[in-house]
């Protein structure tokens, strides 16, 4: 459309009103006329890290204020071919026990000026449908909580779309990932029951297909191993709380007593075996029982819990995982990177722990 401007209509209300005649929303070119500037200097005052004026910005958005001009987001990309969109892609568990990973990671494309789109894989599905979706839209990159295999990362390097794998890798390594390391943990968890004395240990597994899971659990296995204890008995949950009040009972049923302690893949189920313990079972944790999780989650610290467990650093996991995606978006190709977080051991009253080493 071709805007038409008297000469003298700098004011306000001039443009306002022919905006109305018009019947069409407030352009750049409207913030310019009234602010006295070009309409490159608007669009760069509402760039992120462009040069700017402090008087130039100010008189800019006084106008864009006055005017109640929103930039359009969609014209923007259209300039630079970059959407600043990023797909994030998790799977049901992260969005439920991971929500303060979402605000961190929102706050910190923010400060970049990038927005997150949001993909959330259901329980049981592929993420080949999942990332069907993605492909719609034109994301500068992605970062991926979610199971990924060797075709779907080659899929997004076919397609140039920058990826960082979140507290996950590739066996390859073929991926840029941000990580915890969960066997390390699950190695000092074991170490510390053992120094309290705890020889019986039982373990409340996470799924089979969750990587994670299944490296926290081998951490434990192995460590006890070690230390010339008995293999920990093992059964199978879904990282769901429902699964640790299961667990417990299929433990007692199976073994016929109660362990020394439990270990559990996360702190939903950790927490279902504890209020099964101690409601239906009627033991006392930890004086006869000790319970763990895993993650640091937010019902853990709960004063009805105080449960014991391992956090895992997530607001500075979140700002590495930025940063990588950022580097990678604007270097285009680059060899694939890692970084590697220790979680921390949080004492709570679930358990009996010995000195950490």
């Amino acid at each position: 459309m071709t805007i038409t401007l008297p000469q003298q209509s700098h004011t306000v209300a001039d443009i306002k009103a022919l905006i109305h005649r018009e019947s069409r929303r407030v352009t750049s070119y409207d913030v310019a006329i009234v602010a006295g500037v070009s309409q490159s200097a608007v669009s760069r005052c509402f760039k992120p890290g462009a040069s700017v004026s402090k008087a130039t910005f100010a008189r800019v958005m006084q106008a864009a204020t006055d005017l109640d001009y929103t930039p359009n987001a969609a014209a923007r990309s259209l300039n630079t071919r970059r959407s600043n969109l990023v797909a994030l892609v998790v799977s049901h568990m992260v969005t439920l026990h991971y929500p303060e990973l979402l605000a961190e990671l929102s706050r910190q494309f923010a400060l970049f000026g990038m927005r997150i789109l949001l993909f959330s894989q259901p329980r049981g599905s592929d993420l080949g449908a999942t990332l069907a979706d993605v492909w719609q839209h034109q994301v500068d990159g992605a970062v991926v909580a979610a199971h990924l295999s060797g075709a779907q990362a080659g899929e997004f390097e076919r397609r140039q779309v920058p990826v960082v794998l979140f507290n996950r890798h590739l066996g390859d390594g073929g991926v840029s990932a941000i990580v915890c390391d969960q066997a390390g943990a699950a190695r000092t968890l074991a170490s510390r029951l053992a120094a309290a004395g705890h020889q019986r240990f039982a373990l409340i597994d996470g799924p089979a297909r969750s990587a994670i899971a299944q490296e926290r659990m081998r951490g434990v296995a192995d460590r006890l191993a070690e230390l010339g204890l008995a293999p920990p008995f093992r059964v199978s949950g879904e990282h769901d709380y429902a699964s640790g009040a299961r667990g417990l009972r299929e433990i007692i049923g199976r073994l016929g007593q109660v362990p020394d302690a439990i270990i559990c893949s996360n702190d939903a189920m950790a927490i279902g075996c504890l209020d099964t313990a101690r409601h239906e079972f009627k033991i006392d944790v930890p004086g006869q029982l000790s319970v763990t999780g895993f993650d640091g989650s937010g019902p853990a610290g709960w004063l009805s819990y105080n449960l014991t467990t391992l956090r895992q650093p997530v607001p500075q996991m979140a700002q590495a995982t930025v940063e990588m995606l950022m580097g990678l978006i604007g270097a285009g190709a680059a060899a694939p990177q890692r970084r590697m977080f220790s979680a921390k051991v949080i004492d709570g009253a679930t358990a009996r722990l010995g000195p950490a080493c």
